[in-house]
């Protein structure tokens, strides 16, 4: 089955189901590596490095499969608001954080779901989810609640506003799915999409770095140069490519259940490489979250 394939499935098959857990886990240590990097590295740089390392080897790979850059196929406005979009996500993700707690962040950041299953339901022809789906996407998000139930106490006017920064970037994060799904995007090659929005939030991450006047880098080492490799070639550049497929290929909406597991595999990821404690309660947050993705694919 080749990247390029446009057969269209209705529902999740095997190899969606195993591309998506090692998606999410990838997510999940991706959320290790950006804690290690900001040591020396500051956030909206990080995440600009990223975006451009990913872009120049999209480039090249894209050239070396011959597939063309330049050809006019009535995407490019529909490609800049999808970039524009995934810069707006990853920039109140990362400045959210100066004012909230991660915790809160993954709480609030997976609305994204519930953004694609109404923007599915609006403007894609056929995606309407049964009350037994809505009713596991509701399931898998109060396993995402319990998992980080301590943080959600009652929070100040500074978390306020780190809070309302990331819904905003879980909305965007929807909206980019649905806006693939939906636009002419969706019949041109996943490669060219993800360029796309790389290119653009590279030029986006990288200005708003300098208006924020970060201090640059401080200092590499062998650790901090891997985790900034792992987050441009396998997360930035291989899983979203992968990712943008999967969008192309199946129905967002159940694509989009499985996301939950991203934060669960973070709390776990943390564990295994930083000696952070993983509670019982995590144990019950992914038996729900697991319950809603059953629910919604089933």
């Amino acid at each position: 089955m080749g990247i390029n394939s446009i057969d269209k499935q209705e529902t999740l098959d095997v190899t969606a189901m195993v591309l998506l857990v090692i998606l999410c886990g990838s997510w999940g240590l991706q959320q290790v590596a950006i804690k290690v990097t900001n040591q020396t590295v500051p956030p909206l740089l990080q995440c600009g490095i990223r975006s451009a390392g990913a872009s120049i080897l999209l480039f090249f790979w894209m050239l070396a499969r011959r597939e063309p850059l330049l050809e006019k196929d009535g995407t490019l406005w529909w490609g800049i608001i999808a970039g524009l979009l995934f810069a707006g996500e990853f920039l109140l993700v990362y400045w959210g954080l100066d004012f909230t707690l991660a915790s809160r962040s993954s709480i609030f950041l997976y609305i994204s779901p519930f953004v694609v299953a109404l923007g599915a339901r609006l403007f894609i022809p056929g995606e309407n989810l049964t009350r037994v789906q809505l009713a596991g996407l509701c399931t898998a998000f109060l396993g995402i609640v319990c998992a980080f139930r301590e943080s959600l106490g009652l929070p100040s006017m500074q978390m306020l506003i780190g809070d309302s920064m990331l819904v905003g970037a879980g909305v965007f994060w929807g909206t980019t799915t649905v806006l693939i799904k939906a636009s002419p995007l969706v019949r041109i090659k996943p490669s060219k999409t993800l360029l796309y929005q790389l290119v653009v939030s590279a030029i986006v991450l990288l200005a708003a770095s300098l208006l924020r006047s970060e201090s640059g880098i401080v200092s590499l080492s062998p650790l901090i140069v891997g985790s900034l490799l792992y987050q441009t070639v396998w997360v930035a550049f291989i899983t979203y490519l992968v990712w943008f497929w999967l969008i192309r290929r199946y129905p967002p909406s159940r694509l989009a259940s499985f996301t939950f597991l991203t934060p669960l595999m973070g709390v776990l990821m943390g564990g295994f490489f930083l000696n952070e404690p993983i509670s019982p309660m995590l144990i019950l947050a992914l038996g729900l979250v697991g319950t809603g993705i059953y629910m919604v694919n089933r």
